[in-house]
């Protein structure tokens, strides 16, 4: 598998877990929000092997919880299945985070118990994707598969959205919130300029605006949280 990058310690990235995170080159989506653009663009670029972290995930046994496996997507990632086998059998817990347009591969992966929690991310109203992931024919389709995967309950989960003032409005989270009406958690997440940007202009929205959005989700009957 592709690593192009390796944080050893986490505190907040997996829930209630101490974990490490490997992060995987190349995207399907090209969301100008993204704040992991050297990841997105750079898909054969390859930093880190795989001994490296299985070494330290070895040492660390007893010591770290789990392994967050991000990107990029990580569901483009050939080798994907055999690395979290080997993270498995060495006892860690396994968190994945996608963007949910590869329900198939996701739900092989939970089948197979390789997967103990899912953060997807859900761009915007459907009406918004093509351009908020900024792609044409946006695999809708696929996503909300994902998304009624996940709500069945077959793995652990939380549903997020990175909101940003040009993109995002309460109408268009009130849109999201009645696509995964039933989901346990969601959180809206405010845009933070990393530096490491697909495209510029970007801007958060104000605390009140999110806190706005937040309520409209909530009373559409799902359990929203700001972050």
């Amino acid at each position: 598998m592709k690593i192009n990058g390796f944080q050893k310690l986490t505190l907040l990235d997996f829930p209630g877990k101490m974990a490490c995170i490997v992060f995987t080159p190349g995207c399907n989506f090209r969301c100008p929000f993204c704040h992991n653009a050297s990841l997105v663009t750079h898909i054969n670029e390859v930093s880190v092997s795989e001994e490296e972290i299985f070494t330290y995930l070895a040492r660390r046994k007893g010591l770290l919880d789990g392994v967050v496996v991000t990107g990029g997507e990580p569901l483009l990632q050939s080798g994907l299945e055999d690395f979290l086998t080997k993270v498995k059998s060495l006892g860690y817990a396994v968190k994945l985070d996608t963007n949910g347009s590869f329900p198939s591969k996701l739900k092989a992966l939970v089948n197979k118990g390789l997967v103990d929690y899912v953060a997807m991310d859900v761009k915007n109203s459907r009406e918004k994707y093509a351009r908020t992931i900024g792609v044409n024919n946006p695999p809708v389709d696929e996503i909300d598969e994902s998304i009624k995967f996940l709500i069945s309950g077959e793995v652990d989960y939380e549903f997020r959205t990175t909101v940003t003032a040009g993109l995002h409005t309460s109408t268009d989270i009130e849109k999201i919130a009645e696509w995964i009406k039933g989901a346990k958690k969601y959180f809206l997440q405010n845009f933070v300029d990393s530096g490491d940007l697909v495209s510029e202009g970007n801007e958060p929205v104000t605390s009140v605006i999110l806190n706005e959005m937040t309520a409209k989700a909530k009373q559409k009957g799902v359990p929203a949280k700001a972050r």
